[in-house]
């Protein structure tokens, strides 16, 4: 969310911001709050005035009352009673037009950062650095769910008959596996200096109003019915809720916080094959990292929270690369993106693991989160970014450590995790299984 000063400054900003997003429908609205803004303006004015002459017409009026002017008194006395009625007329206008800037600013993109690249969707983000090299093994890679099936670790027919489509039971090891990578997740992060934090896992509708956009809300949030509650979608929403209306000492800064939550998640729209399985999916983990600090060290805060993400995937022996999201890529409170994206031997092709985002003062301007600094307050910056989400990390962590065996080698890092286990051995070869189906 803008300051409304700076679109009424700067107009042209705006609206060249609003097409490098290719969203040209949403030009007219800059216009129409500047003129809304004007009108406010001009309303606040006038009923500034009155409720200044209210002050010394009461004044006037004991005057007159004590040296005995009655008739004059009374004259001013209507006077009185016409400006309370447009004070009153006046105030009812002040709040129908704040409320209409107000959703019309809701709406308008931030300004993106001159770093991020012009492009309408996702195909025009461009990689920025590759981390381990990947491999395509001399054997056929099977598809994500075969592998776990072959340790018996899925469930999805069950899932779908007590759930429906985009849920699913994890089992014995692959379950053991999921729950260990989080907990190294965890602590990886504690270890980086890190506050461990598990948040509320509903939120009510104004912290979803001040943590993303509507079309965002619409597409991925689940709502309680009868109650003013959402599930969250990812745990920045409600560890970013946890300051609202709050004024923060700046001594404080950075908080630096690594939360724990489930994730619930419409996903609409149809999706492809790849995006089967665990993939693309309604409930899921995961550990995120978050980021409260001052203006001018949000960009360092940024390059630290995506390398912390790289850094947990290369321990795993995960191959990984960074991609730079362009304008049409983001969503409308963010500064710049970056997505972590993890290579998948059997698709021989990386694929979206983790994403970092600068949302530069937007969400603390609509939460109202202030720093008390020497020189007064001011709006502070927030900063996400993916640690790591299993199951998606689980197709990738078990494509990267698949063994011709259908084994599946566990990481040095994971061992305590896994009670000393540094193998996963199969109950039936999955890769025998995958050629077997490819011959049928």
């Amino acid at each position: 969310m803008l300051d409304l000063k700076f679109v009424r400054e700067n107009p042209e900003i705006v609206k060249q911001n609003i097409r490098n997003k290719f969203q040209d429908r949403k030009l007219p609205l800059v216009d129409e709050v500047i003129g809304l803004d004007k009108k406010n303006r001009e309303v606040m004015k006038e009923a500034e005035e009155l409720r200044a002459n209210r002050n010394k017409t009461a004044k006037q009026i004991g005057a007159l009352m004590k040296a005995g002017k009655k008739e004059e008194a009374e004259e001013v006395k209507k006077q009185v009673t016409a400006n309370a009625a447009r004070l009153a007329e006046l105030e009812e206008q002040e709040k129908e037009l704040g409320e209409k800037i107000n959703k019309i600013m809701m709406v308008i993109p931030n300004i993106i950062d001159p770093s991020v690249p012009i492009g309408p969707d996702d195909t025009h983000n461009v990689e920025i650095e590759k981390f381990g090299e990947p491999a395509v093994p001399d054997f056929e890679v099977p598809y994500h769910t075969d592998i776990m099936e072959s340790f018996g670790g899925i469930d999805l027919d069950a899932a779908r008959r007590v759930a429906g489509n985009g849920f699913y039971y994890l089992i014995g090891d692959i379950a053991r596996l999921h729950s260990a990578v989080l907990a190294y997740a965890r602590d990886f992060m504690i270890g980086r200096g890190f506050t461990y934090v598990i948040p509320p896992f509903m939120i009510h509708g104004n912290v979803v109003n001040g943590v993303m956009s509507f079309d965002e809300m619409d597409a991925m949030m689940y709502k309680i019915e009868g109650e003013d509650l959402y599930l969250i979608g990812t745990s920045e929403h409600s560890m970013i809720g946890r300051f609202i209306d709050e004024i923060i000492p700046e001594e404080q800064l950075p908080l630096t916080l690594t939360s724990y939550s489930p994730c619930f998640r419409k996903e609409k729209g149809a999706h492809g094959i790849e995006e089967r399985g665990v993939y693309r999916i309604h409930q899921f983990e995961k550990q995120e990292m978050i980021v409260v600090c001052k203006p001018e060290e949000s960009n360092l805060w940024y390059d630290k929270l995506w390398q912390n993400t790289v850094d947990l995937f290369r321990s795993m022996d995960i191959p990984v690369r960074t991609l730079n999201c362009c304008s049409g890529d983001l969503a409308d409170l963010k500064v710049k993106s970056l997505d972590v994206e993890a290579w998948s031997p059997r698709q021989k092709k990386y694929f979206e693991v983790g994403s970092c985002s600068n949302l530069g003062d937007a969400q603390a301007r609509r939460l109202k989160i202030r720093i008390n600094g020497e020189n007064g307050k001011y709006l502070p910056h927030t900063l996400n970014n993916t640690v790591v989400a299993p199951p998606r990390m689980l197709i990738a962590f078990l494509e990267n450590n698949l063994q011709a065996d259908g084994s599946v080698k566990i990481p040095e890092v994971l061992w305590p995790y896994m009670g000393g286990t540094k193998v996963l051995v199969p109950k039936y070869n999955s890769i025998e299984k995958a050629a077997a189906k490819k011959k049928s």
